[in-house]
C-alpha cells in the first residue's frame, strides 16, 4: 500500500521528498525496504557533505586552566562545535542513504554523550566516527567502552584501583547493553573495578591504558569470576541473553512506538538478526505490528527540522551564519541539539515534544524556513504534496484554505499535527 511506503520512509529516514516518495511508491514496499536497509554503492548525496576537519583542540596549547589565552580557546571550541552541528544537519539532509543516517543519530541518543561536559569537539567528532564506522553492535560496544568522549562524560578517566568509579559500569548495564533488572549492585561495583586504568589523551583523541591504575585482580560479574578488563567485561555483557532483547526494544521505542511495548514475537525475530542493527530494522519494518503504529509517533525536533529542510530544498551548509545560529539556538530551545543530549539517558520521546512552548517555537522555526524558500502562490493541496502529507484533517484544512500568504501557509503546515506525527 502507498500509505505503508510513506510510513516506512518517514520512520526509517528523516522524511522523504515528494520525488523520493513517488519513486518509492512505484518501486513498492519490498524494493523500498531493501534499498533503505541494504543500500548499494556509495552515498552520492552524503559525499557533498564530507566530515569536517577541525584542527587541534585549542586547549592542548594552554599552559594551564588559568592561561590568559583560555577565553579565546573557549571561543574556538564553540565555533568548532557549531561547525560539527552544521555539517551533521547538512549530512542528514543530503544523504541518499537515509536509513543509515537515521541509525547514526539513533546511536548518538543511545550512547548519549554531551559536549557540555566533554568540552572537546574533537572527541565528540571522534565518537561520531566510531558510531558511523562500527561494523555491527558488537564492534560498536567494544569500541565505545574505551571511547574518550564517553569515558570523559561518565568520569571513567577518574576510575582507578585506589578509587573505583561506578558511573560507566552502571550505564553499560542499565542504558547501553542490558537494561534494568538484569544485574545487581555488586555487579556494578565489580564492573567499575574492571574498567579502571583508562586515561584520556586529548591530543591523540583516544584513551590509553595505565596498567598501574588498573585493578588486575579477579572480579565476579553476573556469576562469572575472571580477571575482567574493559574488553572482556563488554564481551560478557554482549553474550548475555538480555543484550539483543534490550537493543531490539530500544529500536522499537525509537522507530515504532514510544508508548506500546514491543510484541514478544517481534522482539524474538529481531533478536535473531542481532548483532546487525540494520538487519534488525529490516525485520521490524516488515512486521504488521510496525504498520499498526501509524499515527502514533511524534517527530523529534531533529527529525522535524531536517525533514522540513529536505522537503523544502534547503541545505544547512548553505545557510549564512545568522540563519544557522538561529536554527542552532532554536534546536536548543526545542530541547534537541546534536552533541548535547540532556543526560546519559538520551532524549525523551512522544508527547514530551508537544508542549505549548515547543509549539510557539516551532511556528518561529517554520516561519524562518518558509521565508528561506521564498514560495510563490501555494494551495493546501500543493503544500501537502511538498511535505508528503497524505491528507489534511478537516480542522487543519479549514485553517489552511483561508491563508493567502504562501510563507504563512507553509509555516502553518509545518506546525500542523499532520506533519508532526507519523
Amino acid at each position: 500500500m502507498a500509505d505503508d511506503v510513506a510510513l516506512l520512509l518517514r520512520r526509517a529516514g528523516f522524511g522523504p521528498t515528494a520525488a523520493e516518495l513517488a519513486a518509492a511508491r512505484r518501486a513498492g514496499y519490498a524494493a523500498t525496504l531493501s534499498s533503505l536497509t541494504n543500500p548499494v554503492g556509495p552515498d552520492v548525496g552524503a559525499a557533498s557533505a564530507p566530515i569536517p576537519v577541525l584542527g587541534p583542540d585549542p586547549y592542548t596549547r594552554l599552559s594551564s586552566l588559568t592561561d590568559p589565552a583560555r577565553p579565546q580557546a573557549d571561543r574556538v571550541r564553540q565555533r568548532q562545535i557549531e561547525q560539527i552541528v552544521q555539517w551533521w544537519l547538512d549530512r542528514m539532509i543530503v544523504a541518499n542513504h537515509q536509513a543509515t543516517e537515521k541509525l547514526v543519530f539513533f546511536w548518538h541518543g543511545h550512547w548519549a554523550t554531551s559536549v557540555t561536559k566533554v568540552k572537546s569537539p574533537q572527541l565528540m567528532l571522534a565518537q561520531h566516527r566510531t558510531l558511523r564506522g562500527a561494523r555491527d553492535f558488537v564492534d560498536m560496544a567494544r569500541r565505545m567502552v574505551v571511547d574518550p568522549a564517553l569515558v570523559t562524560w561518565l568520569d571513567g578517566q577518574l576510575n582507578t584501583k585506589d578509587a573505583p568509579n561506578e558511573n560507566l559500569g552502571r550505564e553499560l548495564f542499565e542504558l547501553f547493553l542490558l537494561g534494568i533488572g538484569h544485574y545487581t549492585e555488586q555487579d556494578v561495583k565489580e564492573a567499575g573495578r574492571a574498567l579502571t586504568g583508562w586515561k584520556v589523551n586529548l591530543s591523540a583523541e583516544k584513551c590509553v591504558s595505565d596498567p598501574e591504575s588498573h585493578d588486575a585482580g579477579g572480579k565476579n560479574i553476573l556469576g562469572t569470576t575472571a580477571k575482567f578488563n574493559a574488553r572482556s567485561l563488554v564481551d560478557l555483557l554482549l553474550r548475555h541473553e538480555a543484550c539483543p532483547r534490550f537493543i531490539a526494544s530500544r529500536l522499537w521505542y525509537r522507530y515504532a512506538s514510544s508508548t506500546e511495548p514491543i510484541p514478544d514475537a517481534v522482539r524474538d525475530r529481531m533478536v535473531a538478526a542481532f548483532p546487525s542493527p540494520m538487519a534488525m530494522l529490516r525485520v521490524l519494518f516488515q512486521e504488521e505490528a510496525f504498520q499498526a503504529t501509524r499515527g502514533s509517533m511524534v517527530k523529534q525536533p531533529i527529525e522535524w527540522v531536517v525533514g522540513a529542510m529536505r522537503q523544502l530544498g534547503l541545505r544547512a551548509a548553505h545557510l549564512d551564519r545568522e540563519n544557522f545560529i538561529q536554527i542552532y539556538d532554536w534546536l536548543a530551545g526545542l530541547g534537541q541539539r546534536p552533541l548535547a543530549p540532556p543526560s546519559v539517558g538520551g532524549w525523551p520521546a512522544g508527547a514530551a515534544w508537544l508542549t505549548s512552548a515547543a509549539a510557539q517555537l516551532k511556528i518561529s522555526v517554520a516561519g524562518r524556513l518558509a521565508s528561506l524558500t521564498k514560495p510563490s502562490r501555494l494551495t493546501p493541496e500543493e503544500v501537502a504534496n511538498i511535505l508528503c502529507i497524505d491528507t489534511w484533517s478537516d480542522r487543519t484544512y479549514a485553517v489552511l484554505r483561508e491563508v493567502r500568504k504562501p510563507e504563512l501557509l507553509l509555516a502553518l503546515a509545518l506546525a500542523s499535527p499532520e506533519y508532526q506525527v507519523t
